[in-house]
């Protein structure tokens, strides 16, 4: 009989983390599928990339901050598990997508500020809710925070207090979803050098030096430090580690 592979689904597959994430899952012999936003091309290369790897993959369209989208999706999501990955069933969400957001207290917006509710908090609960059914026993959760719940930069207050609400449900999800064996963890990056927020952390030469001085390691962060941590996390290696936040941040603000 043969076995089936385990498989991921991962939000924001297309660039950064999320991107380092769904390689380093196929390294370690997971199949993946990958969701973006706009950019397909992006996504198309990723599987790409995991299918030279000998692994299987796949990438769907995904809003994670329109949750009226959501029961469309998982139905695309059924078709794909059933039709590529030998489905119905998945093992692993990894809630990864997210935009940023600059802005003081005294300027942020109500329309800001629901933006982000929407993408990283509400869009992330409904998201694993409706994933539940097609989550595997046995399986996982990882939610992708930010080392900004542990320390405040000015300017980062809506997008920090809404990764701080995830932490808080990753917590939640660990205790009810126990019965069932799935485990639930934060991973919470510091600054890392890729496109998100404009690439201000990456091509900001000013924010980048600054950075690199406030962190023990001496640099700021790479894709690749936290995308085989996420990948680490979906290992039989892992499985005792359950609502947990696992800093990668090089020692940022210490």
């Amino acid at each position: 009989m043969e076995i089936k592979n385990k498989i991921a689904l991962i939000t924001g597959g297309s660039r950064g983390i999320g991107r380092s994430a769904a390689i380093h899952m196929a390294h370690k012999g997971l199949d993946v599928i990958i969701t973006y936003n706009s950019n397909k091309q992006e996504a198309d290369k990723v599987v790409s990339e995991i299918h030279s790897l000998g692994r299987k993959a796949a990438a769907l369209q995904l809003n994670t901050s329109d949750v009226k989208s959501f029961d469309g999706f998982f139905g695309q999501l059924e078709d794909c598990l059933r039709n590529e990955m030998g489905g119905p069933t998945f093992d692993f969400l990894i809630n990864n997508a997210g935009t940023a957001l600059y802005s003081l207290i005294a300027d942020t917006t109500e329309e800001q500020l629901d933006a982000v509710y929407h993408i990283h908090f509400k869009g992330v609960y409904l998201l694993t809710q409706k994933a539940l059914k097609f989550l595997n026993d046995g399986g996982g959760v990882v939610n992708v925070s930010s080392g900004l719940t542990r320390f405040s930069n000015p300017g980062s207050s809506g997008y920090a207090s809404m990764k701080g609400a995830v932490e808080v449900l990753t917590r939640y999800m660990a205790k009810e979803l126990g019965l069932r064996r799935i485990r639930a963890n934060v991973v919470a990056p510091g600054a890392i050098a890729t496109d998100f927020g404009g690439g201000r952390t990456r091509d900001n030469a000013e924010i980048n030096k600054h950075i690199a001085d406030v962190t023990a390691l001496g640099r700021v962060g790479l894709p690749d430090d936290v995308g085989g941590v996420i990948a680490f996390l979906c290992t039989d290696e892992a499985k005792w580690i359950n609502g947990q936040r696992i800093e990668v941040s090089g020692g940022m603000n210490l």
